[in-house]
């Protein structure tokens, strides 16, 4: 969660504060569909897919180290391509047929939610 404070100082200038403070939350689950070659090739992923039949799995959450236990959940669930796991910012992109991305997404929600305590967001897609 990140939190914004705005002051002002005695010199009368605007003062900004922002930090980070640590919660169990999802922030992002979004599902890109049959995504553009372009797309693939600028994340740096695998560029043999199917396009028409693939998909794009994002999540963000935090604590950032989560991104390693969703992605051995997404592994775990469907036969899924990880692309990118990042631990110091909780990003996650994997890709694979559409319908494994879905069920791969969802049940890392499910998991983290039900079994964690974590605060989800919606599945959003394109």
């Amino acid at each position: 969660m990140n939190l914004l404070n705005i002051g002002a100082s005695a010199e009368g200038k605007m003062r900004i504060i922002q930090e980070t403070v640590p919660g169990k939350q999802v922030t992002l689950a979004h599902i890109i569909a049959s995504p553009g070659e372009i797309i693939y090739q600028k994340l740096g992923l695998n560029p043999e897919l199917d396009y028409k039949q693939s998909a794009i799995g994002i999540l963000s959450m935090c604590p950032s180290e989560i991104s390693v236990i969703a992605g051995d959940i997404a592994m775990k669930t469907a036969p899924i391509e990880i692309g990118f796991i990042d631990r110091f910012s909780g990003t996650l992109i994997f890709t694979g047929r559409i319908s494994n991305v879905q069920s791969a997404v969802a049940n890392i929600l499910a998991y983290l939610k039900n079994n964690l305590g974590f605060t989800v967001c919606e599945i959003t897609r394109t």
